[in-house]
C-alpha cells in the first residue's frame, strides 16, 4: 500500500509560479513511476506529468510542455510539480499518483494510488 499526500497548492496570478509537492509512506516508493493528475471543475481527470522510478524518464501533457516540471527524490519519498507561466485554464485540483510498476506511463487507470489532492487556482 501507499499514502500520498500533496501540498502547495493555492491562489496565483497568470503568469505566476507554483511548486507541487507530493510525500509518499511505504517501502516501495522507489521502485514505481509516478504521475501528476488534475480535474477541473466539471470536467474528467487527465494527466498533467509522469516520472519512472529513476526520474529517468518524464513524459508531460501537450498543454503542460515546457511549463510545468515533474522530478521526484526518493530518499525523500517525494515527487513534485513545478508550474511555471500559469494559465488560468491550469486552474484545477491537482492529483499525485502511483503506479504499481516503474515506467511513466500516462493513462489514468494505470495508477491505483491516489492523493487527496491540491486545489490550485490561477486568476486572470
Amino acid at each position: 500500500q501507499v499514502q500520498l499526500v500533496e501540498s502547495g497548492g493555492g491562489l496565483v496570478q497568470a503568469g505566476g509560479s507554483l511548486r507541487l509537492s507530493c510525500a509518499a509512506s511505504g517501502r516501495t516508493f522507489s521502485s514505481r513511476a509516478m504521475g501528476w493528475f488534475r480535474q477541473a471543475p466539471g470536467k474528467e481527470r487527465e494527466v498533467v506529468a509522469a516520472i519512472s522510478w529513476s526520474g529517468g524518464s518524464t513524459n508531460y501533457a501537450d498543454d503542460v510542455k515546457g511549463r510545468f516540471t515533474i522530478s521526484r527524490d526518493n530518499a525523500k519519498n517525494a515527487v513534485y510539480l513545478q508550474m511555471n507561466s500559469l494559465k488560468p485554464e491550469d486552474t484545477a485540483v491537482y492529483y499525485c499518483a502511483a503506479k504499481e510498476g516503474y515506467l511513466a506511463t500516462m493513462q489514468l487507470r494505470t495508477y491505483p494510488y491516489w492523493g487527496q489532492g491540491t486545489q490550485v487556482t490561477v486568476s486572470s
